[in-house]
């Protein structure tokens, strides 16, 4: 009885530490606490992985809800962690559901944000669409640059943010 409990104690243990470790290798350099994207992607499922998802996020915000929440940018309004201009959050809702009904109030949360990116990249991301299966790569571009995002030269950069990001 004694083995079995020192040999399962251990096992928690090493889980314990392998996460640990993880999670602050993943973070090094940066002031980001994974805890809210792990509770996002909790909350919402879609075709964008979480990896590619968070360092989205880190891009556009730091991954942090932006004080104030909207913010001009290029003409119009961006909101939320991601920067969502409205005309995007309302194609998501295509794909995404209701939203929370109101612009405003899905950007700024986490969690409605992040069914948005989802939403919009279940339009535009997909197969069919676009000649290939989607990659980390066409949900950057097509996030940054518009449903043909993922074939203009202007989103290079931005691809090349969140490929760093990841690496």
């Amino acid at each position: 009885m004694y083995y079995k409990y020192t040999t399962l104690v251990s096992l928690h243990l090493i889980v314990f530490l392998v996460t640990c470790c993880t999670m602050s290798c993943a973070t090094k350099g940066t002031d980001v606490k994974l805890n809210k994207v792990d509770q996002m992607n909790k909350t919402s499922n879609g075709p964008v992985p979480s990896d590619c998802l968070h360092c989205i996020c880190i891009i556009e915000s730091g991954c942090k809800m932006p004080n104030p929440v909207c913010s001009m940018d290029v003409g119009s309004l961006s909101c939320g962690p991601y920067q969502i201009k409205e005309g995007y959050w309302t194609d998501a809702r295509l794909k995404g559901g209701d939203l929370d009904g109101d612009w405003k109030k899905c950007t700024a949360t986490f969690e409605c944000s992040e069914r948005c990116v989802q939403g919009y990249m279940m339009r535009y991301a997909v197969s069919s669409r676009i000649g290939h299966t989607p990659t980390c790569e066409d949900f950057a571009r097509i996030h940054n640059g518009g449903p043909n995002g993922y074939k203009k030269d202007t989103t290079l950069g931005y691809w090349e943010k969140v490929k760093a990001c990841l690496s």
